[in-house]
């Protein structure tokens, strides 16, 4: 399922996303995506992942080079079927769905989260904490080292054992003495200064090329969109008008073919 994750991560589509399109729990996203065979994977489920990159093999999915409307008619099932599904069920903010053990643990960071944005001190400070933190979970699906980070600091205050390894035993050995090493030589002044700060200025601007490339991805998408608009004498896109509006914003890109 490697093609598949790539996808996935390229058209930027969150396992949260996929799961609720595929009808299932974001965990039974993660079991059909670790199986092998496609053909493993309930038929009704394969079908709609099919209808949702449009091919009819899986084998299709290596060759996709993903276009402006190809990303436009993605978003647009993945945001009819969330409608579909928030008219049938309603939009819920209960622990509906959730094991016993997954309500505490979330009872248990809300609780903790909402200690400590009223005592912190430091307003700004928390309010930048938490900000990162919400950031970090919205990454942490399609970024696996972020788990061997939370794995690293459990295990280094003592929370969990050094021998306890959830994720990839091998991976985590590996990133953990990498991690200790780094943190060590930064406790204890160990490195050149002038050597990080070279490693940084790389690491700003490999960041800002891929910020870049996005946002004149977003940009170019904006202006079609904003086109489609205009033609239709529209001034946003609603339940309504979505479909011609879509259907508008394909018509547009076909014209620079």
């Amino acid at each position: 399922m490697k093609n598949v994750n790539n996808l996935l991560k390229e058209l930027g589509i969150s396992k949260v996303k996929l799961a609720k399109y595929l009808g299932v729990s974001r965990q039974m996203v993660y079991n059909y995506l670790e199986m092998d065979d496609i053909n493993e994977w309930p038929k009704d489920k394969k079908t709609k992942l099919f209808i949702l990159f449009d091919v009819q093999d899986i084998d299709e999915v290596k060759n996709i080079k993903p276009s402006n409307e190809y990303m436009v008619r993605v978003e647009k099932l993945l945001s009819d079927s969330e409608k579909e599904e928030n008219s049938r069920e309603g939009i819920t903010t209960d622990l509906k769905g959730l094991n016993k053990k997954s309500q505490k643990v979330l009872f248990d960071i809300v609780t903790l989260l909402k200690e400590r944005l009223s005592e912190d001190s430091s307003e700004e400070t928390s309010y930048n904490t938490f900000r990162y933190l919400y950031n970090f979970l919205q990454v942490m699906d399609d970024v696996e080292e972020l788990r061997y980070v939370l794995a690293y600091f459990a295990k280094s205050n003592g929370f969990i054992k050094t021998n306890e390894y959830s994720f990839n035993e091998e991976k985590q050995i590996i990133f953990e003495g990498i991690m200790y090493q780094a943190i060590s030589l930064f406790n204890n002044g160990g490195f050149s200064k002038s050597k990080v700060i070279e490693t940084h200025r790389k690491f700003e601007a490999e960041i800002e090329q891929r910020n870049e490339e996005k946002l004149s991805r977003t940009q170019e998408l904006y202006t079609v969109k904003s086109q489609a608009l205009k033609e239709l004498g529209y001034t946003e896109i609603n339940e309504k008008n979505a479909t011609e509006v879509f259907e508008r914003i394909a018509e547009i890109q076909s014209r620079k073919i």
